[in-house]
This record gives C-alpha cells, structure tokens and sequence, in this order.
C-alpha cells in the first residue's frame, strides 16, 4: 500500500517531530511525535467528521419516519430495508455515515504498523521503557506487562464512551456501536506505536464527535425545509 517514498517521508516528519519535543519529553520523544502525528491526521480527516455528525443528526429526525416504516414493514425485511434506504437516500444522508473518520484513518494506522515493524532509527525508542516496536501478544508477562495492559484499559475506556454515546443516536446500526471495540482487538496486534495511534484516534474522535454534532444540528436548525 505505501511505497519507500511515503515510509521515508513518515519516517522524516516523526523524526523531526521528535527532536522538537525531545526538550520536553526526552525518551519519549518519538512517543509524543507519534501523537502528535495522529493529531494532524485528525485535523485532516475534520470535514468527514462533520459529514458524520449531520448523519447523526439526520438519523434523529428521521427516527419516527424510521419507526413507522419499521412497524409498517416489520414482517417484510427486503421491503423495509428498500424503503429506510430510500429514505436516507431522500435525505441526504446514509446508515454507515458513521463509519467514514474510521476508514479513511486506516491507511495512516497502517503506515504507522509499517514504520514501528522493521525502521531500526524508531524500533529502539520506548514508551514508559517500553519498546514502541513491541507486540502485546508477544510482550505480556514481560517486563513492559504494566504499560500493555495500561494502554489496552485506555482503549476499552474510550471505546465504552464511545459506545455509550452512539447508542443514544437513534437507528445507529449495531455495527457503528459496536465498533470502537474493535480498537482494543486491533491494538493487541499491532506494535505499541499503533496502539499509541489508536488511543490518540480514539480519544480525539470521542471529543471532537459531541462539539461537531453541536455544531451540525444548529446548522440544521437554521436550514428552511424546502429550500
């Protein structure tokens, strides 16, 4: 998926990014660099975000349309799912809006997995001592168990936020509540460094997800319908 050029250039921006924080944080330099990385990937991907909080907010005010069409429909699936597609078509919006931040931040987790996989300048940095190269499955029971399981209960914690808050957007599908579980499955298999980038997401999407929905239902009240 990414060329020697791309690796080199990420491997040139942490670096840099580093020796700017080294001041600050000293060993855990490309630690903070990797999040600071993850920083401006979220910046970046800002206008999916607010696509996905004018989903969410959509979804909301079609909730009694949703409701109705369900008990209309309730013993004929292939006639509801053609007719809620119809309606979130009409509307302007789509059931797996929700999912477009995640997807489009796949390509950069994987970048980071390349990098903190076989660069020999970042494998011998460390996080709390531990090594940012190092795999959970392999590392738990070692020395570094503490900061392992310390990131993996950060992980679940963000993930039950985010969980918590998506079950309060009504006709979320079950797969964008369930999903923000899926990071701590993920994380246990990728170097720490990921795992690092994960949590950063994470975090970043549980705050930025309230403040742009606030955001995209003012917007919508000012909206005339049928204009």
């Amino acid at each position: 998926m990414f060329g020697i050029p791309v690796l080199g250039v990420a491997h040139d921006v942490l670096l840099t990014l580093a020796d700017a924080l080294a001041p600050l944080l000293g060993t855990g330099s490309v630690a903070g660099a990797v999040v600071v990385f993850t920083a401006c990937v979220r910046l970046a991907l800002l206008p999916l975000g607010y696509a996905q909080a004018r989903a969410e907010v959509a979804r909301a005010r079609l909730a009694p349309q949703v409701r109705r069409l369900r008990d209309r429909h309730a013993r004929d699936p292939q006639r509801l799912a053609r007719e809620l597609t119809a309606l979130h078509r009409e509307s302007g919006t789509s059931m797996f809006a929700g999912m477009l931040p995640a997807l489009a931040g796949l390509p950069f987790l994987f970048l980071t997995y390349r990098l903190f996989s076989g660069d020999p300048a970042l494998l011998g940095h460390t996080l709390a001592g531990a090594p940012l190269g190092l795999h959970p499955v392999t590392g738990l029971g070692g020395p570094h168990t503490l900061v392992l399981v310390g990131l993996s209960a950060l992980l679940a914690g963000v993930a039950y936020a985010q969980y918590r808050a998506a079950r309060a957007v009504p006709d979320a599908p079950a797969l964008i509540r369930w999903m923000p579980f899926g990071t701590v499955l993920t994380a246990a298999l990728v170097p720490l460094a990921a795992g690092l980038y994960l949590l950063t997401s994470t975090a970043w999407t549980t705050v930025e997800r309230p403040l742009l929905r606030r955001v995209a239902t003012r917007r919508a009240d000012r909206v005339v319908p049928g204009h």
